[in-house]
């Protein structure tokens, strides 16, 4: 159960961690905006109520895993891992700067916390039910989740993890979809038609819930109900706006791969921290 002041905290987090996605993006001068920006809200439920870690003792055996798939999503990552206490926050402004530890897509040995290396679309699901086949084979404590994008299921190796893990009933694997319906070349149905992605995944033995992915209280109860399904794994279909909280940027899917420029950045930035005062108030 979420607490109204709870939810108040979580809102005002994802902003946040928007306008940082902002800072970041523009201050690398590339990287992807609409992706990260869609994803704010799952990221925060799921690094603020429903993991289980301690940014202190980053390589704890049994904190819960997290699999980025698609790896060029990593500004929000990043951005929540910093707020979640992981490494300074200042640090976000080095991101893709030669030397940072915080490059355009995740290395496992370069940062504290990060349990893959990430790039080549379509491999984190097969990752993942490799670490849930670990857990649920020796009995350990820990859960994975599988951060994934829907323009990656046109890679074939992620129809063999769902298979694989379907076989082998990996109830310790969560995996969640970020359902914007855009990739690089445009529009998921215009470039490789994937609905009905819910009776795909149900055909393959695995439990499917969908949810708004901008309704934290509705994602936090999703990671909970997969918590307690025994005999599959879970697909939580999120769906979100590519672009979140930007006008200019949401449902375009030319914002998928590129950054705002600096007085592109200053309008995002505008319009975030006058809906962080709309929050405020929301909930008072």
């Amino acid at each position: 159960m979420v607490t109204a002041q709870q939810l108040k905290d979580l809102e005002l987090k994802a902003n946040q961690i928007r306008q940082d996605i902002i800072k970041m993006l523009v201050e690398a001068g590339s990287g992807h905006s609409a992706g990260p920006l869609g994803m704010a809200d799952v990221f925060t439920a799921l690094y603020f109520n429903v993991l289980r870690y301690d940014p202190k003792i980053p390589n704890n055996p049994n904190r819960d895993r997290v699999v980025l798939s698609n790896g060029h999503i990593c500004p929000v990552l990043y951005a929540t891992m910093a707020h979640a206490g992981f490494f300074p926050i200042e640090e976000l402004k080095t991101l893709r700067k030669l030397g940072s530890r915080l490059q355009g897509h995740p290395h496992r040995e370069a940062l504290p916390g990060l349990d893959t290396t990430s790039g080549p679309l379509g491999s984190g699901l097969s990752q993942a039910a490799g670490m849930a086949y670990v857990s649920q084979m020796d009995d350990l404590p820990w859960r994975v989740y599988c951060l994934t994008s829907d323009g990656e299921h046109d890679e074939g190796n992620t129809w063999e993890a769902v298979m694989f893990a379907g076989k082998n009933k990996l109830r310790k694997l969560t995996a969640i979809m970020d359902r914007n319906n855009i990739q690089i070349d445009g529009i998921t149905e215009d470039v490789m038609p994937l609905d009905d992605i819910k009776a795909k995944y149900e055909a393959f033995n695995w439990h499917v819930i969908e949810v708004d992915g901008h309704n934290i209280e509705a994602i936090i109860n999703a990671f909970r109900e997969a918590e307690s399904i025994f005999e599959k794994p879970t697909m939580i279909i999120a769906h979100t706006t590519p672009g979140k909280g930007v006008d200019f940027m949401e449902n375009d899917y030319n914002w998928h791969g590129k950054p705002p420029t600096s007085e592109e950045a200053k309008k995002a930035l505008h319009e975030l921290r006058t809906l962080q005062g709309k929050i405020r108030s929301e909930h008072e």
